[in-house]
């Protein structure tokens, strides 16, 4: 699904911007999930997580509306934090 997403965006500037600001939001979710390990304080992290989510949720609804992917997503925050943050930025 984020393959398809990622090479669509080669051509499509507003989905490009909407995965450029997944993107930072994913390196920030995963820097602060790593610094809390062991943590009490841990309602950063659930905010983040959540606007992380709606930022996921903008580009799939994005790319559904475009037809670049059709089925019906369902993913893992965690791991697509991993995979969104490990792309390079193609801007």
């Amino acid at each position: 699904m984020f393959n398809r997403i990622q090479q669509a965006s080669k051509s499509d500037i507003q989905l490009a911007e909407l995965l450029a600001e997944a993107r930072d939001f994913a390196q920030v979710f995963m820097l602060v999930k790593q610094r809390q390990k062991g943590c009490d304080g841990m309602g950063e992290l659930a905010t983040l997580k959540e606007e992380f989510r709606d930022v996921v949720n903008k580009v799939i609804q994005y790319s559904q509306e475009k037809k670049y992917i059709s089925e019906v997503i369902s993913y893992d925050i965690d791991s697509i934090a991993e995979e969104i943050a490990k792309e390079q930025d193609p801007l």
